[in-house]
């Protein structure tokens, strides 16, 4: 099993043994037919190893502006191994530093709008001042719930530059133009005909796709005066809220299955029931898997080794062999 969060591959493996039922569940009370009691496959986890890879550039993501996407190389630099605490333990530690990194900007941003007295005025003073003139005396981080606190920091492209530098990476300039010209691509959606579309002028029917027409944005022909070769599609506001009524009608009946199983032990344990395998991806994602800090200069990879129980019944071709 393996996910990705968060630029981080992490792949789940374990041993697996198996359990058979007591002879009392086995001796039927009644000559009437019981269901076949059925064993039990358990996984063990004990450890992560984390990879760490060089950054390169990435060329396959879009940021919101400026270039230097972020990347990874094919092979990775070094391995550490951890226990489950020490894993944990050494997170807080990465959470923390990124925690106390970003109070220091907001700090920062603080101190420049009182200076200019909220953008007002100039002042030399605020123009002259960085994250490093912020002492870490006067932050504190010991004092805040960082498992709350925490989130994915954005990354300036000045940042990703420095990244990428740390590694030794020579930064193609010519990738912020391509992604620029992807920016402004975005901001255009539909064609510009009024009314009537022509496939020879309607840019939708020229891209191959059909017209989108909300009333309020997008395409403005109409359905008498579009001629596009690939059609047009017209929004529809009751099929539109019959799907939202019909999706969150399916997201309660599945957390009020998900409410009926029973409650893991701990954080790593999790048993079966009748109405369905547990979301095992999900959730070792809230319990196992975390990111490392952007601040090194390397990705990682985590591969989690055998302990805590999984249980999971096994198929009936599993049970005859």
């Amino acid at each position: 099993m393996w996910s990705l969060v968060n630029g981080c591959i992490q792949i789940f493996s374990g041993v697996s043994c198996f359990s058979s039922p007591d002879k009392k569940d086995r001796d039927p009370d009644s000559i009437l037919k019981k269901e076949k009691p059925r064993r039990t496959r358990k996984v063990h986890f004990e450890n992560v190893t984390v990879y760490y890879f060089k950054r390169r550039q990435g060329f396959t993501s879009v940021p919101s502006e400026g270039g230097s996407t972020l990347g990874m190389s094919d092979r990775h630099s070094w391995i550490r191994q951890y226990s489950l605490d020490e894993f944990a333990l050494e997170q807080e530690r990465i959470h923390k530093e990124m925690l106390r990194e970003h109070l220091k900007e907001e700090k920062l941003k603080s101190i420049k709008l009182r200076l200019t007295k909220n953008g007002t005025v100039e002042s030399e003073e605020a123009n002259m001042l960085t994250v490093d003139d912020i002492s870490d005396d006067e932050i504190d981080v010991d004092n805040t719930e960082v498992d709350e606190y925490f989130f994915l920091p954005m990354l300036t492209t000045k940042k990703r530059c420095t990244l990428l530098r740390s590694s030794g990476v020579k930064i193609d300039m010519e990738e912020k133009y391509e992604l620029q010209a992807i920016r402004m691509s975005r901001q255009h959606c539909g064609c510009d005909c009024i009314l009537f579309c022509y496939p020879e002028t309607c840019a939708c029917s020229a891209a191959g796709i059909p017209c989108q027409v909300t009333h309020t944005s997008l395409c403005d022909c109409t359905k008498e005066g579009c001629s596009n070769s690939a059609g047009r599609v017209d929004f529809n506001h009751d099929q539109a809220q019959n799907h939202f009524l019909d999706t969150i009608m399916k997201l309660e009946l599945e957390k009020s299955r998900e409410q009926q199983q029973p409650t893991p032990t701990n954080g790593f344990h999790s048993e079966t029931s009748d109405l369905g395998p547990p979301n095992l991806f999900t959730q070792s994602q809230h319990t196992l898997e975390y990111s490392l800090s952007d601040t090194v200069p390397q990705t990682t990879s985590m591969h989690l080794h055998a302990a805590e129980e999984i249980e999971e019944p096994l198929d009936d071709d599993e049970e005859k062999d």
